[in-house]
């Protein structure tokens, strides 16, 4: 680990050819070619709290680049004002979203120091968006943390209108890691464990932690939901992750 570091604010062509914003912090210095990794924030958008989590992926040795899937909503609005217009018309489009990540993968790999090997890991709805990610592209390694609407359609009233998505595991184009709270409602534990059984049925690697005393968001240390022990945990067992699937 290393606390040299440099982060910026980017802009980058993302789906459609639109400009959109994006947060990058990589490593300072020279070393070994190193893996990447694109980050997908949650529905209240491109916020602090997810950048610092850009930031700790360099600290870890890691180029991240999180795009603002919200530029074209609110453009130079509120991180908070950008989330509200987006909740308001049901999140992301799926197809709009694989084209930003295809966008911020591409932009990763020509970074000086990369060894081309791109992961994906988004948070709440990020999670289900990295499996859209992950089966829509070539990737190394993908994260879920507490993904809803993979396996079950989204409630009456539910923020995101969006589809389930588990037709699509066939297409997982690389390793998956699940990290879920065993309180959760979105996913629920048997949702996830369906999802599991999927993907075993189809031969995909995966390995899901299901953490007790945990509900959603229990990453999020700016948020009544945190659990210290399930978010250290889930820490260790990322990056034990990716350095199998995105190290040199």
């Amino acid at each position: 680990m290393t606390e040299e570091l440099t982060a910026t604010t980017i802009t980058i062509n993302g789906a459609g050819g639109d400009e959109i914003e994006a947060y990058l912090a990589v490593p300072d210095g020279a070393g070994a070619p190193r893996g990447s990794v694109v980050v997908i924030h949650h529905m209240p958008g491109y916020d602090s709290s997810t950048k610092e989590i850009v930031r700790k992926f360099a600290a870890n040795g890691y180029a991240a680049l999180m795009p603002n899937l919200y530029s074209r909503e609110a453009p130079g609005a509120s991180p908070d004002d950008a989330a509200a217009v987006a909740r308001a018309n049901g999140g992301v489009p799926d197809e709009r979203l694989v084209g930003d990540v295809s966008a911020a993968a591409a932009y990763l790999r020509a970074l000086a120091g990369s060894n081309g090997k791109v992961g994906v890991i988004g948070y709440c709805s990020g999670g289900r968006q990295s499996f859209l990610a992950a089966c829509s592209l070539q990737l190394d390694a993908a994260v879920d943390c507490y993904g809803a609407c993979i396996v079950n359609q989204p409630p009456d009233g539910f923020p995101l209108k969006v589809n389930a998505i588990v037709g699509l595991a066939p297409k997982l184009s690389c390793p998956l890691l699940g990290l879920f709270g065993a309180d959760d409602k979105y996913p629920t534990p048997e949702e996830t464990a369906e999802l599991s059984k999927v993907l075993t049925d189809l031969g995909k690697p995966h390995e899901f932690h299901t953490y007790n005393d945990a509900g959603h968001a229990f990453f999020a240390v700016n948020r009544p939901a945190y659990r210290p022990a399930a978010a250290n945990d889930g820490w260790q067992k990322l990056f034990d992750f990716y350095g199998r699937y995105l190290a040199s």
